[in-house]
């Protein structure tokens, strides 16, 4: 390597176990284009630079690798998070609540920004039903919050291996049923709520869209569905093209299905797979697939039955993005304009 590039890469890896992105993406784009390496394509699309150099700075960091165990991964998912989402956005107003869950209460925050219209959020968090919480998604629902202009209400469902499936669905059909029934009270139409989420947060959203069709609940305006995790029986090709090196692996794949769903019976069950759901009937629905996301083929495949079976889909394909981008607040560029992109359309779909 050039002795003045390692020199670079070497500082940058410094300020990244130190926490602190802002420094090396303050670095002029030719430089961490060169500090990141040779572009990669693969499947026809090319990965962002920037996002390929936080890829290479984080295998270098001690630690990287595998999960050890459920607590070493909780907490190594925060400190990830906490290097990636950078400076929090300003609210109005963020509430700590509880809110109904399947078997009694749950933990939930209420973000409201300073320019609100009656449109509310019900947002789960990813982390393959085993990690995450409300920090975790902490700057993201500030961030939908101020640039969609609505209310968000994060919920912290039980996690697994505690709980393992299918409570975490069963809490969120609950949570979102409550925030329908109290919609006026935290300050929203109820016609106008929305659910969604990231991942693991994803295959719950589209659960209880499909849900609330079945037990009669009134439905939300909008399924986002982010990078959605909807089957966990199948594997299809991205599963084999980024099985590591893409920020989510096969083998953490493998790890948090087995902790989730440790009676593989369950898989096929709609609360778990949601692609093996009924899908006549549900509401609108935005799905977002990275490029790089070992989980982007199933994504795709989730869109394209929705939209066979009438539901009105749109569907954000990222080429240059990786699984988990959306909570990458801190890079700018090309991610920022994808993260971007989703909130205009919550925007549109809850403030009309």
């Amino acid at each position: 390597m050039n002795p003045r590039v390692d020199a670079l890469l070497r500082t940058a890896q410094k300020a990244v176990q130190g926490h602190a992105l802002t420094p090396v993406y303050a670095l002029p784009a030719a430089v961490r284009h060169r500090l990141a390496g040779a572009p990669i394509e693969i499947d026809g699309n090319v990965l962002d630079p920037d996002l390929q150099l936080l890829l290479r700075l984080e295998a270098l960091l001690p630690g990287s690798g595998s999960p050890k165990s459920v607590a070493a991964a909780r907490a190594g998912l925060l400190r990830g998070t906490a290097l990636v989402a950078g400076p929090p956005r300003e609210v109005q107003r963020v509430t700590e609540l509880t809110v109904r869950g399947a078997d009694g209460q749950l933990g939930a925050r209420l973000y409201v920004p300073r320019t609100a219209g009656r449109g509310l959020l019900v947002f789960f968090h990813g982390g393959g039903w085993v990690v995450g919480d409300l920090n975790t998604h902490d700057a993201y629902c500030r961030d939908v919050a101020v640039e969609a202009g609505v209310r968000v209400l994060s919920v912290d469902y039980r996690l697994a291996p505690e709980a393992p499936a299918p409570v975490a669905a069963e809490d969120a059909v609950a949570a979102f049923s409550w925030a329908v029934e109290h919609a006026e009270d935290l300050g929203a139409d109820p016609s106008l709520v929305a659910v969604g989420g990231d991942s693991a947060g994803g295959n719950l959203a589209a659960v209880v869209a499909q849900q609330c069709v079945a037990r009669d609940i009134p439905p939300p305006a909008l399924q986002l569905l982010l990078y959605p995790a909807v089957d966990l029986v199948g594997r299809r090709p991205s599963r084999d093209l980024f099985a590591e090196g893409f920020f989510l692996t096969e083998e953490e794949i493998l790890w948090y299905r087995e902790h989730y769903t440790p009676d593989p019976s369950l898989r096929p069950d709609p609360r778990v797979s949601p692609l093996f759901g009924s899908l006549e009937g549900l509401a609108p629905a935005l799905v977002v697939t990275p490029g790089f996301d070992p989980l982007r083929d199933e994504g795709n495949d989730y869109a394209a039955a929705l939209t066979a079976a009438g539901v009105p889909t749109t569907l954000h394909q990222e080429p240059a993005m990786i699984h988990g981008f959306a909570n990458m607040l801190a890079l700018g560029g090309a991610t920022r304009a994808a993260q971007l992109r989703i909130h205009a359309h919550v925007k549109s779909a809850l403030n009309p």
